[in-house]
């Protein structure tokens, strides 16, 4: 057995636990980069893997009552056969080396796309936050489905999961988001979880049958991602979310530009740039809300406002 993807396994379950994003985009390309497997059979494996873990969250949220079932059935309806016809598109474009170069390319621009949609994502629950929206999960459970745009965000989310494995819970919550901007943040994240079960699964099965799949690789992959992702969830209390948001992202960029073939060079220039001046883009887009430009002075004066409405109550 291979420690080390074993050992990566339990970094990328680790992430995954702790903030709910960044299987697929993680896994594959450093099975690609650093491991030297082919596109191909790192989309499959990790599929597969994904297809086991992925019931343990969506599990849980829909004990909490935070999965909106009326909308996991309309996305199930698009995404489910677009993510078994993703593998078939992806064979039909070619085969050996030819289907390697398709995936590999997709595959870099789906975390190029996964990178800003989680920026997408902070930028709009910032100004949630700032407009004071409180959207109780009840609430959100009773909205109007759009059937039409819905069935299309799941179809487009399926054929990139197919092909890629990259999509199904950083693409498509952006998707929900956009349609569905009631939505709460639990409701949001369940929603998209508990869809993401069938739509992995059918993809999974279609990489089983179509792709690459490897019984050791994915089996090596399981024994260090399971016991990551519980472990994840116990310290996602303890660890900043944004924190590990900024690093996921240049990770993503720094991946996605090497799929797409990108100089070495021409990376590190490119992500160094985004080291630098994203932070300072951030405090710019805080300042035009209205936030303080560092996250720590909101902070700050948040615990600062509730001692004192706390001594105010004690008098």
């Amino acid at each position: 057995m291979n420690w080390w993807m074993a050992l990566t396994g339990l970094f990328v379950g680790t992430v995954v636990g702790m903030t709910g994003m960044g299987g697929g985009a993680l896994m594959t390309p450093i099975l690609v980069l650093f491991f030297g497997v082919s596109p191909l059979a790192a989309v499959s494996n990790d599929l597969v893997a994904s297809a086991v873990m992925k019931p343990v969250g969506a599990g849980v949220h829909m004990r909490r009552g935070t999965v909106n079932k009326r909308l996991v059935g309309w996305l199930m309806v698009g995404s489910v056969p677009a993510a078994f016809g993703g593998v078939l598109l992806a064979r039909w474009l070619g085969s050996g080396d030819d289907i390697e170069h398709v995936i590999k390319t997709a595959l870099g621009a789906a975390l190029l796309l996964a990178a800003g949609s989680l920026v997408a994502k902070a930028y709009l629950q910032m100004r949630e936050r700032v407009q004071g929206k409180q959207v109780s999960d009840q609430d959100a459970l009773s909205i109007r489905i759009k059937p039409v745009p819905t069935v299309v965000i799941g179809v487009i989310g399926g054929i990139v999961v197919g092909m890629t494995s990259v999509g199904s819970g950083s693409l498509m919550i952006i998707a929900l988001l956009a349609l569905y901007p009631m939505l709460s943040a639990s409701s949001l994240v369940g929603t998209d979880l508990a869809q993401a079960v069938p739509l992995v699964f059918s993809a999974a099965i279609a990489h089983m049958i179509f792709g690459d799949f490897e019984f050791g690789m994915t089996a090596t992959l399981l024994i260090g991602s399971i016991p990551g992702v519980y472990l994840g969830a116990r310290f996602s209390s303890s660890v900043s979310g944004g924190l590990v948001r900024r690093v996921l992202i240049v990770v993503l960029v720094a991946s996605g530009l090497q799929m797409l073939g990108v100089p070495v060079l021409a990376t590190g220039i490119i992500v160094t740039l985004s080291v630098v001046l994203g932070p300072l883009a951030w405090m710019w887009a805080r300042k035009l809300n209205g936030l303080p430009a560092r996250a720590r002075v909101e902070a700050r004066k948040v615990e600062t406002a509730e001692v004192a409405r706390g001594g105010v109550v004690s008098q």
